[in-house]
């Protein structure tokens, strides 16, 4: 038998909007039986011990909020913790290993952050019982004897020390709004340790700074020399290097595997560089986005990204992508030869205490172009003024064309739904919206979401998804 979970995105669900489509043609309830029935707050909830797993209440749902999944009935004994009723499920716990880096690999949106939640004691799970209260008793009842379960009482003890670096860095301004990042800092940790991490991050420019004012990238940095000069027994690393240079990324992945020497680490990344030169064991999570999420058995972490790019979990004879991941090298490019778009001549950006300077330059009809070197120098700069965002203090650029940019931060600052956000933007959608824009970025699941209420992730999607629609 399969172990059937029906799962519902109560953001997406907008039942006032739609005629109960689910409740309408479910073929359970159309024998009389209540299959889906709508709760005390008008959303529907569907019996998964009735549900016979047809799809017809997920086809008919206009806002594609209905998920019904099959699972191997065995996985039933692995559930950890489900998000209420018709709630996303996580399978399976990571076991941290002492002196060592173990490293969490997976798409957004199936339990990777859950995890560091449930080992960090923020989250007591419910194993899968949603109406009883979560009870740590319960959880080492049934994690005895088990590899985790020396672990699992330190965390229920309290003795643990722990000390997280959360994913959403931006949002950590607004938590400390009008906080000095030298009074953080060394509210942190001791002084000598301050000190070191300071100089290590490069953080002495933004000392005097408030939190509000500094860049993504500073802000992470900001955020890992907190973490790090915490003493703690464990600690977590929730996407360290995003906003980071390649430069600022080594540094802080040696910095963590230096805290491994005394403990252990537990890192989410998704650069698989640095998860290569990071981490010593991998644990894959596979399953859908919002709805599950399966926690693998952990492997060496060269074997664990080779899996991860298959595709395909030979041992536990899983597919959990249909398609391999490939990368392709290809012969150099020869010179470009279609015609001119934009041309620019020596630019010169100049803001008092930093200065860019540009040499000339040409960019032609189809050409891709890159951007590349450490933050801060002035890349952001350079694309504001050619997009016409940023006047140059000297220099010329031939603006006839129109120009659609997408800035490097962005924020979540207007009231509404992401569906009101395309209309507000006046956007006409192209002829190819549908095929190479909405599916590869999965707009249909956000598309009727709060803006206020999506991740960093999803914000960036929508962002990219508007500077792509705009005719440029």
């Amino acid at each position: 038998m399969a172990l059937r979970i029906a799962v519902l995105d109560r953001d997406n669900c907008s039942p006032k909007k739609c005629s109960s489509e689910c409740i309408k043609y479910c073929p359970i309830n159309r024998m009389g039986q209540e299959c889906i029935v709508m709760d005390e707050k008008g959303k529907p909830v569907i019996s998964e011990e009735l549900c016979v797993g047809c799809g017809i209440c997920v086809h008919k749902c206009p806002y594609n909020a209905i998920t019904i999944v099959g699972l191997p009935e065995a996985l039933g004994e692995d559930l950890v913790h489900q998000f209420g009723v018709n709630g996303f499920r996580l399978f399976r716990l990571p076991i941290p290993k002492d002196r060592m880096v173990t490293g969490l690999l997976g798409m957004n949106g199936i339990g990777k952050t859950t995890v560091i939640n449930i080992l960090s004691g923020n989250l007591v799970p419910n194993l899968g019982d949603v109406n009883a209260k979560p009870s740590w008793e319960y959880v080492l009842d049934r994690y005895s004897s088990t590899e985790i379960a020396g672990y699992l009482e330190k965390v229920e003890e309290g003795s643990l020390r722990v000390s997280i670096k959360p994913q959403y860095v931006d949002k950590l301004a607004a938590a400390y709004r009008g906080k000095n990042v030298k009074d953080l800092l060394y509210s942190t940790g001791e002084a000598e340790r301050v000190d070191w991490l300071i100089k290590e991050l490069e953080l002495e420019s933004t000392l005097n700074s408030n939190m509000q004012e500094l860049s993504g990238g500073e802000l992470q940095r900001v955020a890992i020399a907190a973490t790090t000069a915490k003493e703690a027994d464990i600690y977590f690393f929730d996407e360290p290097s995003s906003y980071l240079d390649i430069h600022q990324r080594i540094r802080v992945s040696s910095l963590i595997q230096g805290l491994a020497e005394n403990g252990p680490v537990m890192v989410i990344e998704h650069d698989l560089a640095v998860l290569d030169f990071l981490a010593e064991n991998v644990h894959l999570l596979y399953g859908e986005k919002g709805v599950y999420g399966v926690v693998a058995y952990p492997r060496g972490v060269r074997t664990a990204i080779n899996t991860y790019l298959s595709g395909y979990l030979r041992e536990e004879n899983i597919r959990f992508r249909n398609k391999e991941i490939r990368f392709e090298t290809h012969p150099p490019r020869k010179e470009w030869t279609t015609e001119p778009l934009l041309h620019f001549g020596e630019l010169i950006k100049d803001f008092g205490n930093f200065r860019v300077e540009t040499g000339k330059g040409i960019i032609h009809v189809g050409e891709s172009i890159g951007v590349v070197g450490a933050n801060a120098t002035g890349k952001t700069t350079f694309v504001k003024m050619l997009a016409g965002v940023l006047e140059p203090t000297d220099g010329w650029i031939s603006r006839n064309v129109r120009v659609s940019y997408k800035p490097q931060y962005i924020r979540a600052d207007m009231e509404g739904t992401v569906s009101d956000l395309f209309a507000v933007a006046e956007v006409k959608k192209c002829p190819y919206y549908d095929s190479e824009i909405k599916h590869p970025l999965e707009l249909d699941s956000l598309i009727n979401r709060d803006v206020s209420r999506l991740s960093g992730a999803e914000l960036q999607r929508v962002a990219i998804a508007l500077t792509l629609i705009k005719k440029a």
